[in-house]
C-alpha cells in the first residue's frame, strides 16, 4: 500500500482552490493557523496521526460508517519560506474535539491568505468562491480615485495589471471586472487589461505522511 501523503501548495492560487474543491464536499469546519518551516512536515504528521489527512477514499468511507470525522490539511508553503500557512477541514463527526472548530457558512467569514469565501449564485445553484474583503476593495477605489484625478495614467494602468494579475476566482474576477470599470468612468484612456478565468491547478507536490 503507498504511503499517505498530503499536497502543499507553492502557491495562494493552489492553496484557495483546494479549499473550494473540499468545501462542497461536506468539509465546512475549519481551524487554520501558521507554523514555522521547519516544523511544518512534523505538523502534518500530527495531524495525519490524529485526523487522517492523507487517508485514501476508501479509509474516509469507513471513517464516515464508524461516526469519524474525515480531514484535509492545506498548506501554503511558498518556496524558501520561514512560516507556512495552514487550514485544517473536517467533515461532520467524531474525533476532533481537541480543535476550535469554526463553520466556513457562519460570520466572520473565513478569510485566508487575504481573501474571504463567500456563495455566490452559479447556474441557479449556490457555489462558493473567493473575494477581496471590503477594506481592500475601499483600498483600490480609493487609490483609482485619486491616480484618475490626478491624471497620472501610467500609475493607474500598473495599478490596473495587478489587480487583474491576483487569482481568478470568480468573486475576484467580478470584482476586477468593476474597479476596471470604475477607472473608465473617471476617465481613464487607456486599454483595459485582459480578465483571466482560473485554469485547473495542482493541489501542489505531494508530502509523504507516513514511512
Amino acid at each position: 500500500m503507498p504511503p499517505a501523503t498530503t499536497p502543499i501548495a507553492r502557491s495562494k492560487t493552489a492553496a484557495l482552490a483546494r479549499i473550494l474543491d473540499c468545501v462542497p464536499k461536506g468539509y465546512f469546519r475549519y481551524t487554520c493557523g501558521t507554523v514555522k518551516a521547519a516544523k511544518a512536515e512534523a505538523l502534518a504528521r500530527k495531524f495525519h496521526a490524529l485526523y487522517g489527512i492523507g487517508c485514501t477514499p476508501a479509509q474516509r468511507l469507513t471513517r464516515k460508517a464508524k461516526g469519524l470525522a474525515n480531514s484535509v490539511l492545506v498548506m501554503y508553503w511558498p518556496e524558501g519560506a520561514e512560516t507556512v500557512a495552514w487550514l485544517l477541514l473536517a467533515t461532520d463527526g467524531n474525533g476532533l474535539e481537541g480543535e476550535t472548530l469554526q463553520m466556513v457558512s457562519e460570520k466572520p467569514r473565513l478569510t485566508w491568505l487575504g481573501y474571504e469565501l463567500v456563495r455566490h449564485a452559479a447556474q441557479g445553484r449556490a457555489a462558493w468562491t473567493w473575494q477581496r474583503p471590503k477594506a481592500e476593495m475601499a483600498e483600490l477605489y480609493a487609490l483609482i480615485a485619486y491616480q484618475a484625478h490626478q491624471r497620472h495614467y501610467g500609475a493607474l494602468a500598473e495599478t490596473l495589471e495587478r489587480i487583474t494579475r491576483q487569482p481568478g476566482f470568480h468573486g475576484v474576477r467580478a470584482q476586477s471586472w468593476v474597479l476596471c470599470q470604475e477607472a473608465r468612468r473617471r476617465g481613464y484612456p487607456g486599454a483595459l487589461p485582459k480578465l483571466f478565468y482560473l485554469q485547473k491547478v495542482s493541489h501542489g507536490e505531494r508530502l509523504v505522511l507516513t514511512s
